[in-house]
């Protein structure tokens, strides 16, 4: 059964705390999943959260430690000796060690690395810290289950077994040559039918055999798992040696994050944050872009500023500026999101590119169509038909503008190595609030005969 975390339970929680009534939470918080011991123990005091990760047992913390809150996290760890550091991550997977100890100073995890006794686990976590965090091997873990191509079965089963403690989920079985090379996979079906004396060699399958570089970047990873629909992805270096395995999970993560940088550039936020950051840290994130939507205030202000004049003789012209404007940036956005989408997706061909930009054109010039129809009935009954004229013939060239610019833009700025998901924020609304400015005032001076 699910469980749903509810104010209810906190409150028993936390009295059961108070009256360190262990017998309660042994029945109530214990026999859960670590993921929603996590999820409890984040909506607790540091003291509190501190006490009750005291009273699990070892596995359960290593599993619990990498799914708190960042700050929480920092705390407990700030509570333990180096020597309970070492016996934390030698009970979690390679790659949440690694990752939970490169947060340190670098003179406190070596000082970790020495108090561990497992010798491998500790070359493991060292090996791992030498890669990027943002590439496969930064992302990989090195429990994995692997063959050798000229083992037969009986011997195969005896290996793996022997592997298999270390390796908390298998997912495939890797077939390498004596010299570590991957050349392809076993599946389980087939070692347990297949006769004891039967060499792994006949056995194994290559064909569609995918693979990633320790060296390939982490969305690249996570596109080729998607793709393919794979549950884990070997990992091997220049050399085709296989040094490590990536998990579903892991990836999840990686497209997590993605979206959540996607969705703080298109809100305008220059670096990933999170809510628990400094006061500083959020407002240097947030400034760039509302400067540049200052700057663009200003522009606008200008524009209309050299139509004073006209404005003066038509007052009316200024009743609908904050119509033109927020519509050219809401179609920008959204033509703009279309393309930045296909992006993301690895779908950038430019016969697939160019066909949606035709879509959004015609797209424009419906929805153009449509919006300018209505708005001038509106202008209408407020003052004149000339008036809906400018309204409605200036709003369908800003919608067509706005597709146009809100399509191209993100193609540029990928092109140039940009991130195209600032096209969908403050960048593509203040253009076309500005652009949208000067084309609706142009025409309306134009058919006044201002």
């Amino acid at each position: 059964m699910r469980f749903e975390l509810t104010k209810e339970y906190l409150d028993a929680l936390r009295s059961a705390i108070a009256q360190q009534d262990v017998a309660w939470m042994k029945e109530h918080v214990f026999e859960l999943h670590h993921a929603d011991i996590g999820g409890i123990v984040d909506e607790l005091e540091k003291e509190e959260a501190g006490y009750v990760y005291g009273l699990l047992d070892e596995e359960t913390q290593g599993d619990l430690l990498m799914e708190l809150d960042e700050d929480l996290r920092e705390y407990l760890i700030s509570t333990f000796s180096t020597k309970e550091i070492a016996e934390q991550i030698e009970q979690m997977d390679s790659d949440d060690a690694a990752d939970l100890i490169s947060e340190l100073p670098e003179e406190k995890v070596e000082e970790i690395i020495s108090y561990m006794t497992d010798n491998d686990a500790a070359e493991d976590i060292v090996d791992l810290l030498n890669y990027d965090p943002d590439t496969a091997g930064g992302l990989m873990q090195k429990e994995y289950i692997q063959a050798q191509i000229d083992w037969p079965v009986n011997r195969c089963v005896v290996e793996l077994r022997k592997q298999a403690e270390d390796v908390e989920k298998i997912f495939t079985i890797y077939v390498v040559d004596d010299e570590n090379k991957l050349v392809g996979f076993l599946s389980l079906k087939s070692l347990l039918f297949a006769n004891p004396t039967t060499k792994i060699s006949t056995l194994y399958r290559s064909k569609n055999m995918i693979s990633v570089k320790t060296s390939d970047d982490s969305e690249s990873v996570a596109k080729t798992m998607e793709k393919y629909d794979l549950v884990s992805v070997p990992v091997v270096n220049l050399q085709n040696k296989l040094v490590g395995r990536i998990t579903i999970d892991d990836v999840v993560d990686v497209i997590m994050d993605e979206a959540d940088k996607d969705f703080q550039m298109a809100s305008g936020i220059s670096e990933n944050i999170e809510s628990s950051d400094t006061v500083w840290r959020i407002s240097r994130a947030r400034m760039p872009w509302l400067l540049i939507g200052l700057l663009g205030g200003v522009f606008g202000a200008q524009v209309i500023s050299g139509f004073e004049g006209g404005i003066s003789e038509v007052p009316a012209l200024a009743f609908f500026i904050p119509l033109i404007t927020a519509m050219g940036g809401n179609v920008g956005v959204q033509s703009s999101a279309i393309v930045v989408q296909s992006l993301a997706r690895g779908t950038d061909q430019f016969g697939s590119i160019f066909k949606k930009i035709g879509k959004e054109a015609v797209v424009a010039v419906i929805n153009g169509l449509a919006l300018s129809a209505v708005i001038y009935g509106i202008a209408l009954i407020f003052d004149s038909s000339t008036l809906g004229l400018v309204v409605s013939l200036s709003l369908f060239t800003v919608i067509m503008f706005a597709a146009v610019f809100g399509t191209l833009i993100p193609l540029i700025l990928d092109k140039y190595k940009i991130d195209p998901a600032l096209a969908t924020g403050p960048f593509i609304t203040t253009l076309n609030d500005v652009l949208g400015l000067f084309i609706y005032l142009t025409i309306g001076m134009i058919m006044y005969g201002i």
